[in-house]
């Protein structure tokens, strides 16, 4: 089928390129003309307007485009404009973390002109065009069926690895909880070989128990293949920094646990580990060695220099995912193709309304 694809990144862009391959007849946008001609190179339709993009979609009633941008503002600004320029029947899918309440209300603002919305919550990352993206989806079961085609080749599997959750919002839902999972295993993994490796006495080989546990042991899992992957490389990790930023849906998930009083203290305690990460300087940190010399007279270390830090940037669109392997790091070169918040996947931290 003929699909529209608005934001050519390192998901959106790996996305056209894998429905290209199943045969379908995509038409992409962005602001990039690096990510147009790598879309184009490879038999996709690249144009760069709007009014270009939305004549390039068919007839009206029958389109469909699929919105892969940074989660908030720039996303509801995305759909505002197609709001404007599609018809009664077309479908609006985002697939990106957008947050759950936003989609609901946007599903209930695209329906009242006719249009559908549909969303994707899409996990797979840098190896998804050649693995396959999993994909939570919500919205109007017609719109979703209609779709069937796009899911079947996106998917690890047609069978497999996608499906309706429910409706408008229930697919972003998901994924938020995806998520906030992903951030307790990331942290369960990270502080047990942290403390593995801190045990001296047995100067224990971190590379090799992580591919032993790839084999047999009940934590076991795909997060722990790329670990293992990335030991064997670059077992120190010398030239990478602790920030480790997040997206929004650990917050959000937390939130929701919160306002139905669900207990969720691993997910919470993993989303504060990160934000404690982002600090240059922890004022808490500071103010406890103050009193700590205050009330007990003990020595304390002063600040000497500030964390110099830099940023290398995003995979981009069509690099083998082996380019974001720790080892690769300090050889990566270029300037990304959005602002380092939007890179770093910082973007869709808050609820944005649309008069905001």
């Amino acid at each position: 089928m003929k699909i529209g694809m608005i934001g050519l990144g390192k998901m959106g862009g790996n996305m056209v390129l894998r429905l290209q391959q199943g045969g379908h007849h995509v038409v992409g946008y962005d602001r990039s003309e690096d990510a147009l001609r790598n879309i184009e190179s490879h038999g996709a339709q690249g144009t760069r307007s709007m009014d270009d993009f939305i004549a390039a979609l068919g007839e009206p009633g029958s389109r469909a485009v699929w919105v892969m941008v940074p989660a908030g503002k720039i996303t509801q600004a995305v759909i505002d404009d197609l709001a404007e320029r599609l018809a009664p029947g077309d479908i609006v899918i985002d697939g990106g973390n957008s947050n759950f309440h936003d989609t609901q209300r946007r599903g209930e603002e695209l329906a009242a002109r006719g249009l559908h919305f549909v969303d994707v919550g899409t996990s797979g990352g840098v190896w998804g065009l050649k693995e396959g993206y999993a994909m939570m989806i919500g919205g109007p079961e017609e719109a979703v069926e209609r779709l069937r085609p796009v899911f079947e080749t996106l998917a690890p599997a047609p069978d497999r690895g996608w499906g309706r959750m429910g409706p408008s919002g229930s697919g972003h839902y998901v994924k938020m909880v995806h998520n906030g999972i992903e951030y307790g295993m990331m942290q369960a993994y990270a502080e047990g070989f942290e403390l593995m490796k801190a045990h001296q006495t047995f100067n224990l080989d971190m590379a090799q128990i992580a591919e032993l546990w790839r084999h047999g042991s009940v934590v076991r899992s795909w997060l722990l293949d790329l670990t293992a992957e990335a030991l064997k490389n670059s077992a120190d990790f010398d030239s990478l920094s602790d920030y480790v930023a997040d997206s929004g849906e650990g917050r959000w998930t937390i939130i929701d646990s919160i306002e139905l009083g669900v207990p969720t203290p691993v997910i919470t305690l993993a989303t504060q580990m990160r934000f404690r990460s982002q600090q240059e300087v922890s004022y808490a940190g500071q103010m406890l060695s103050a009193m700590r010399r205050a009330f007990g007279g003990h020595a304390v270390k002063t600040l000497e220099a500030p964390k110099q830090e830099g940023i290398v940037p995003e995979v981009q669109a069509g690099d083998h995912p082996k380019v974001a392997a720790p080892e690769n790091i300090p050889a990566a070169a270029g300037s990304g193709t959005g602002s380092a918040a939007e890179q770093l996947g910082e973007t869709g931290r808050q609820r944005v309304t649309g008069e905001q």
